[in-house]
């Protein structure tokens, strides 16, 4: 595992990613920021939690589409296969790398926050996560893709 590093890029080479990572925190109905959609290209990790390659379930989320952007940064999430390598470059100059155990897609109104976001027993886990599903009649997707992965290898 590594020291907490506040991470500051990703990339998923498989499915074309390469992007800046900003920073998102909770909303007032205790609920995680959704990432600005002023910059679509680029995803965002949830600061209150751990720092990918620390122990934990980091996450990092991003947009599939927007209001303005046919494909954003995550819009190939879920044609992620298992094994695939994510690269996340932190502060401290290091690259914490991930391979994927598994992609799955939950409905919104039955996330389950525990399986995602619960204990790793102290292992290094990484959690990327878009919407996914289908898309309702006001525009919003009903589900998300989480991609689960656990870190491989460390500089």
């Amino acid at each position: 595992m590594l020291p907490r590093s506040v991470p500051d890029r990703i990339a998923i080479p498989s499915i074309g990613v390469d992007a800046t990572l900003r920073k998102v925190g909770l909303q007032s109905n205790g609920e995680m920021e959704e990432p600005s959609f002023a910059a679509p290209m680029d995803a965002a990790w949830y600061e209150k939690g751990p720092t990918p390659g620390e122990a934990g379930a980091a996450a990092i989320v991003g947009h599939l589409d927007t209001p303005t952007t046919k494909e954003a940064v995550f819009y190939r999430l879920a044609e992620l296969k298992k094994g695939a390598e994510i690269d996340v470059e932190r502060q401290d100059h290091k690259t914490a790398a991930f391979t994927v155990d598994d992609v799955e897609t939950f409905k919104k109104d039955s996330f389950p926050t525990q399986q995602v976001y619960g204990d790793t027993g102290n292992k290094a886990e990484l959690r990327v996560i878009t919407c996914g599903g289908n898309l309702t009649a006001d525009r919003h997707w009903d589900s998300n893709v989480v991609v689960f992965a656990h870190l491989t290898a460390k500089p």
